[in-house]
């Protein structure tokens, strides 16, 4: 393994830089030598990182580049980096294009033949999931989830039945609600993780089953706070389970036919009892 421990930017290329998601400690070396060296620091906001940079003494020309101007902003960056010029891609914390603007300018560059260097840094999902003590080897990012509760139940519904860790973030305003909305989804007994504030003074990561969990944030205000991420133990399937598809398929079919006759051809394409799906079927429709 070759040993690069100094940093020269080349021509023509966008770096993706990873920052701190609340410990400035954990800048990296490399990040620091690249966000000096480049002609334009391409910012989510350019104030946040404007501070991160005068902690460092770090005068690059900052460039704001977020959701609402991405698009339209690309070519002009792309331009600059044809043109010759280096560009670093930052977001207001952790790695650039986790539920952070970079989608487009990557791809739009990638497109262009402009060469794109990720540096590996801080990423909020990983951190929590390294911690969390939940099945690591399988794992899903789902990012934020949607603002109103039939959404969010509705994404509960659609993963409840997914055998991976499954991760999202979440804001403190929304916290007690989306728990709310998990538990009437998911039901109590469902292992969840809350870890927020990660790398700051306050950090916490908090496993419990789902009704604990939510008595836990009860009793003191404070454990609301903070950024968040929540991570959700994959379904463990029982024996007695009947697979997510032989039930659909008996909801649909019972729209067009009796429940009975819906079970019987549902539980032939599945290859599940008839009985356990008509059960299912009066327990579950109208």
């Amino acid at each position: 393994m070759t040993d690069e421990t100094s940093t020269v930017v080349d021509v023509s290329t966008l770096y993706i830089v990873p920052t701190p998601i609340g410990n400035l400690g954990d800048i990296t070396q490399r990040a620091l030598e690249i966000l000096q060296q480049v002609d334009i620091i391409a910012a989510e906001d350019t104030r946040h990182t404007g501070r991160l940079l005068s902690h460092f003494g770090i005068t690059t020309r900052t460039f704001a580049l977020h959701d609402h101007n991405e698009q339209q902003k690309a070519d002009f960056l792309i331009e600059k980096l044809v043109s010759g010029q280096t560009i670093a891609l930052v977001s207001d914390a952790g790695t650039p294009l986790i539920s952070d603007p970079g989608y487009h300018l990557v791809t739009r560059c990638r497109q262009a033949g402009v060469k794109v260097v990720p540096l590996p840094g801080p990423c909020a999902v990983i951190t929590a999931l390294s911690a969390s003590g939940l099945p690591s080897d399988r794992f899903s990012f789902e990012g934020f989830l949607p603002p109103k509760s039939k959404g969010r139940r509705d994404k509960f519904t659609e993963i409840a039945q997914d055998p991976r860790t499954l991760i999202f973030y979440e804001s403190p305003h929304r916290i007690t609600d989306t728990l709310d909305d998990m538990l009437a989804v998911l039901g109590a007994d469902r292992q969840v993780v809350l870890a927020r504030e990660l790398t700051k003074t306050y950090e916490t990561i908090h496993g419990a089953p789902l009704g604990e969990l939510i008595a836990w944030l009860n009793e003191d205000r404070n454990r609301l706070r903070g950024e968040m991420v929540l991570l959700i133990a994959g379904h463990r399937a029982e024996k007695d389970d009947l697979p997510v598809e032989a039930t659909n398929a008996v909801a649909l079919i019972a729209k067009e036919l009796p429940l009975k006759k819906a079970a019987a051809i549902a539980a032939e394409l599945y290859s599940v009892k008839k009985n356990a799906l008509y059960k299912w079927g009066l327990e579950n429709l109208d």
